[in-house]
């Protein structure tokens, strides 16, 4: 599955452990933003992962589902690709 997570997190120690930890099942491809492809049951690792670093009163992460016919339709403005490859890595 193709997932676009992004976040708003005020906390600069949430934040940069929570980027760090979305670098192990994806790509950032903006500050807040990455798009990752994974399996259902790392999907599920992922968000266990994230529940643990966020303040769910203050923060905000949304996951975005891409079906593989949606894939083509992205439209990308100035600098940039959607990313395809297969993670190598998972934190």
């Amino acid at each position: 599955m193709f997932i676009i997570v992004c976040y708003d997190i005020p906390d600069d120690k949430r934040r940069t452990s929570l980027s760090r930890t979305l670098e192990g099942f994806g790509y950032r491809v903006q500050r807040s933003v990455f798009e990752c492809e994974v399996t259902d049951q790392l999907f599920e690792k992922m968000r266990a992962k994230v529940k643990k670093i966020i303040d769910a009163e203050a923060d905000g992460v949304r996951y975005y589902s891409l079906c593989q016919s949606c894939l083509p339709k992205v439209v990308i403005d100035g600098v940039g690709e959607v990313q395809r490859e297969k993670p190598y890595f998972v934190a």
